[in-house]
């Protein structure tokens, strides 16, 4: 008696979840949220008796521990983000503290300057009243001119409009945004106008990663390897001319087994071929980086799940916690960044501070 009473009034001891043995991964199943069941959490302490205690009406804020692969991940984002203190009387003030710090990061001031921007789409299964449909996530990233990756923003939404976009790339003129060089992304609808209008100096280039797998949807797996081999020859091509001709060559290899897989390479051609001005090394921040890789992973773990969201609200705080968490490692610049920089200073003269 004395034991458990001692460690109720321990005021400052992380929730552990080393205990959680009766789920078979590092994350907590989705169909317990799915169908209202209890999530299990130990709350024991290394005392006597029942070994877990059930959480009821708190799902949402327990489900963000999918996105931690391990307990010392869990128990900082807790004791970090919710200053949480294990007791059952304390767990309702959770959902409150996250969306003022949403809206606080979401207007922080930004950089005026960013070279490189990265527009990435991510689809996630929402309910709405009672009806499952898929919801697309933006978040959007900078390299900043010391060369370390920001989370600028994270849209949630399911309309893709010119008139969208332009009020997205006003949001981030509005927190201090003057100059973008390169603004990377895949093929979004009115993405071409909105840039032309906001930021008529920058440059569109499509994602080369998001080419390289919509080609592979119409592939069979057997030849993914094969394909992709191919596709780097058009991309790491010396120039335009040369990769031109090395996209009519992969095109026409694979025209009879699949005719569907390279159309977008030739319909997207005026906004891939910027690739082809710059260097090894600035290409290879467009390709993509490591951060960026780091983040989509957290969140694919999560479609992985085949997981549902309850709302739009829950959604954002699970992308926000995922953010929050990634950039906390994003501590140093990009390799090489100094190569680079002096390049993009080159070529976009007048428009980089020294």
């Amino acid at each position: 008696m004395e034991q458990s009473n001692e460690n109720t009034e321990s005021k400052k001891r992380p929730m552990s979840f080393s205990d959680i043995d009766k789920f078979s991964s590092n994350f907590i199943h989705t169909s317990a949220y799915q169908t209202g069941m209890t999530y299990l959490i130990n709350t024991n302490y290394g005392t006597k008796g029942s070994k877990y205690h059930c959480l009821n009406n708190y799902v949402d804020d327990v489900y963000y521990c999918k996105i931690f692969n391990s307990k010392d991940e869990i128990d900082e984002m807790l004791i970090e983000i919710y200053d949480f203190v294990t007791i059952e009387s304390s767990i309702p003030g959770m959902t409150d503290k996250i969306p003022p710090q949403i809206e606080e990061w979401k207007n922080r001031s930004l950089s005026e300057v960013y070279p490189v921007i990265y527009i990435d789409a991510l689809h996630f299964s929402v309910r709405d009243n009672g009806i499952i449909k898929k919801i697309v996530s933006y978040v959007i990233l900078g390299i900043n001119c010391g060369g370390n990756i920001e989370v600028l923003n994270i849209e949630v939404g399911d309309i893709e409009s010119a008139k969208y976009w332009l009020s997205v790339l006003n949001g981030l003129k509005n927190r201090g945004v003057k100059d973008i060089l390169i603004i990377c992304a895949d093929d979004i609808t009115g993405i071409r106008e909105a840039i032309r209008s906001a930021f008529p100096k920058a440059e569109y280039q499509s994602c080369i990663v998001h080419q390289i797998q919509n080609t592979l949807k119409y592939v069979a797996n057997k030849d993914h390897k094969a394909i992709a081999e191919d596709l780097e020859t058009i991309y790491y091509a010396p120039n335009e001319e040369h990769g031109r001709a090395c996209r009519d060559l992969v095109t026409k290899k694979w025209a009879d087994k699949y005719p569907n897989a390279m159309k977008r390479w030739e319909r997207d051609w005026d906004v891939i071929t910027p690739i082809f001005k710059f260097s090894p090394p600035v290409r290879a921040i467009i390709y993509a980086t490591n951060e960026i890789d780091s983040l989509n992973a957290i969140y694919r773990k999560l479609n992985r799940q085949d997981s549902i969201f309850p709302n739009d609200k829950v959604l954002v705080k699970f992308l926000y916690i995922a953010a929050f968490e990634a950039t906390k490692r994003w501590t140093i610049s990009i390799r090489y960044w100094d190569l680079i920089y002096r390049k993009l200073q080159i070529m976009y003269k007048d428009r980089l501070p020294d």
